[in-house]
């Protein structure tokens, strides 16, 4: 039953109140659905209530999720009743996709998340942002629709903070600087993204250099949106592609250095060089700050230990050696 203090509140408002901590957008698809009503008539989340209004309806049962669990390792950084943090493999697919069936995050996770409680009405666990599949690093993934929505709209709305780790092409003249050219889809090749082509959305990075070796760099980026492929665009739009990157990189990278055993050694990288090292948010329920980092998958660490030899001298603002 409506009461006065509720009279005039909008449908879809007056239900997630009640029923928290299910998400209005939920509440809205349920309403669509015809699992509620109000005087017993179908009724759209937009309509306002009056005083001694009566609403009924039903929560239906979660619909199991058409993938199938995995028990696959998973390096979890944390996990509560609400979401978990983990440090994604490299080479770990996030979603099923043509050509990746299973053996997907998002498998796993079925598997290792038993008290999920649903996104969209469905088992599933909710990916609130994605890593590349050769990428990898700290992501976060929500076990119910309230913190997945709350999750999303703080990535949406920049109250994040993620840094990347990334080894590029050339010698960065620069100490620290930003990348910053709209991001979309290539006008030919559709799986590849492009910088400043008509369409493109926004994108800012910002980076500073962490070491300097003869030919690459080891930048630090922050990025302040969340395009696809954001740091790899970005750094080949700038003339300095990822290491290891086949999509964006150099059609011969190796050649870019002149010492043979560097070159020899570079040519064994399989993936692009590219590391979510940091994120941290607000708890989507306690607003409590949360605070992540994951270390350096094996290969990466391997790699930056064998190049150490190659790393040049910094150098102090009068041109001194440090």
């Amino acid at each position: 039953m409506v009461s006065h203090t509720d009279d005039g509140k909008r449908l879809d408002v007056f239900l997630a109140a009640a029923l928290s901590p299910m998400s209005r957008s939920l509440v809205a698809q349920l309403i669509r659905e015809n699992d509620f009503w109000v005087e017993g008539e179908k009724a759209k989340p937009s309509l306002k209530l009056k005083a001694g209004q009566r609403v009924s309806g039903k929560i239906p049962d979660l619909r199991p999720s058409p993938l199938k669990p995995q028990n696959l390792f998973l390096d979890i950084l944390y996990e509560d009743s609400d979401f978990l943090v983990l440090n994604k493999a490299p080479g770990m697919v996030v979603h099923p996709a043509p050509g990746h069936s299973d053996g997907t995050l998002v498998n796993a996770l079925l598997y290792h998340c038993p008290d999920l409680g649903g996104i969209g009405g469905v088992a599933r666990p909710g990916i609130v942002h994605r890593l590349d599949k050769d990428t990898s690093g700290v992501m976060v993934a929500a076990k119910n629709q309230l913190s997945h929505d709350r999750l999303v709209s703080m990535f949406h709305d920049r109250k994040t903070n993620k840094l990347y780790d990334v080894l590029v092409w050339g010698e960065m003249k620069e100490d620290s600087g930003r990348m910053e050219a709209a991001i979309g889809r290539h006008p030919i090749d559709r799986k590849r993204m492009a910088a400043n082509v008509a369409g493109g959305r926004d994108a800012l990075s910002f980076w500073t250099v962490s070491a300097r070796y003869q030919g690459l760099t080891r930048l630090r980026v922050d990025i302040r949106s969340g395009r696809t492929h954001q740091i790899r665009v970005h750094c080949s739009h700038e003339g300095h592609p990822v290491v290891g990157d086949s999509l964006y990189g150099y059609r011969k990278p190796a050649e870019r250095v002149k010492d043979p055993n560097l070159k020899a050694r570079l040519q064994q990288v399989g993936r692009q060089m590219l590391h979510a090292r940091f994120l941290s948010f607000y708890h989507p329920v306690t607003e409590e700050p949360m605070v992540f980092e994951a270390p350096l998958p094996a290969d990466m660490a391997d790699l930056l230990r064998d190049i150490d030899p190659w790393r040049l001298k910094e150098r102090k603002p009068d041109g001194s050696v440090l």
